[in-house]
């Protein structure tokens, strides 16, 4: 059985969502970041990503984790797509040059958009964002964004989604990644086309179970 290592309020909620598009059955394991516990280390906390029986599991003490059989693997969006082409049908790539595709805007969506989004969302978390700091912040993070948002606007023009023009892995990563930024309704505002794909795609019934399961976790 597939096992998930970590909370869904973390990057596992990718993990967790492809789970349910893929109607897999899967043990989840709630392992929390040490950042959230005073003492992650204590011999009473709850496990978190320094506990020693998680660090077995990913000695970077990072989540998500997956185990799948005897295969251990790390990092949300590859474990994304693997488990779209172990599974996948309509969700992995049904060619070696859509499978190209899908790697390709989950790399885009890693390295060029999520850097930004990120920043905007942890503004958030600590609550900085009506601070003079935090307002900075997120200002550079929206306005570097426009490039990102334009070049995605331009492509969903002429297709309801990133690959085949249907929902795929790449999607569900990508929109994950600018989940972290719908706080900044004026930039999806000023792009009709990303506002509407991102909608279509928190519309699907495995989002909408995944964010359930995640609103009835701790902040």
């Amino acid at each position: 059985m597939l096992t998930i290592y970590g909370v869904y309020r973390s990057r596992a909620s990718r993990v967790y969502w492809m789970a349910n598009e893929l109607g897999l059955e899967f043990k989840s394991v709630p392992v929390l970041q040490a950042r959230r516990i005073d003492n992650p280390l204590a011999a009473d906390a709850p496990i978190n990503t320094l506990s020693p029986e998680f660090v077995a599991i990913n000695p970077m003490s990072m989540i998500p984790s997956i185990k799948d059989g005897d295969l251990v693997m790390h990092e949300s969006l590859a474990i994304t797509l693997y488990l779209a082409r172990k599974h996948g049908g309509e969700f992995a790539g049904k060619t070696v040059e859509e499978d190209g595709l899908l790697t390709m805007w989950t790399l885009w969506a890693a390295t060029e958009v999520e850097p930004q989004t990120i920043k905007i969302v942890t503004t958030y978390d600590n609550e900085k964002e009506n601070t003079d700091e935090g307002k900075a912040t997120i200002a550079v993070s929206t306005r570097s964004l426009k490039r990102q948002f334009a070049v995605l606007e331009k492509h969903l023009a002429t297709t309801d989604y990133l690959v085949g023009n249907r929902f795929t892995a790449a999607d569900l990563n990508l929109a994950e990644v600018l989940r972290y930024a719908q706080t900044e309704q004026a930039l999806f505002a000023a792009h009709p086309k990303v506002d509407a794909w991102i909608k279509r795609c928190q519309a699907r019934p495995a989002y909408i179970a995944m964010q359930a399961t995640r609103s009835q976790e701790p902040i």
